[in-house]
């Protein structure tokens, strides 16, 4: 297993998955990829359903209903506005502004030309 941190610039350090069942989701993933599925507390009193790898969270499933499921990418980058800016100028797509999430980071959901899409986010550890 690698030692990079999923706060180092690059690094796709989280996934992250939404849907229109996620309890249904979760269940079908422990079942069939063995996953540890744990609550992880946030900052708000509330939990968010975490895949757990040796009590380390490396990603999650989002508690918000969607009607496609999907995974999403998360990768580390030093600066999520400049980021956004950079995409806009290469032809891409913001597909969600950049948002701060507190006791998390500041993120956005971005799409290349193909539309293919990934999020970008700077945690809060890296901010000053």
């Amino acid at each position: 297993m690698s030692d990079i941190e999923m706060t180092t610039p690059g690094n796709a350090g989280w996934i992250g998955h939404s849907g229109p069942d996620s309890a249904a989701a979760m269940k079908f993933y422990r079942e069939t990829i063995g996953w540890t599925i744990g609550d992880m507390p946030m900052q708000d009193g509330s939990s968010f359903p975490g895949i757990m790898i040796n009590e380390q969270p490396i990603g999650g499933f989002s508690p918000m209903p969607q009607e496609n499921g999907a995974w999403l990418i998360y990768v580390t980058v030093e600066d999520v506005d400049a980021c956004v800016e950079r995409v806009r100028k290469a032809g891409g797509t913001i597909v969600s502004e950049p948002m701060d999430m507190p006791g998390v980071g500041r993120m956005s959901t971005i799409a290349d030309p193909q539309g293919a899409q990934i999020a970008v986010i700077t945690y809060e550890s890296m901010q000053s």
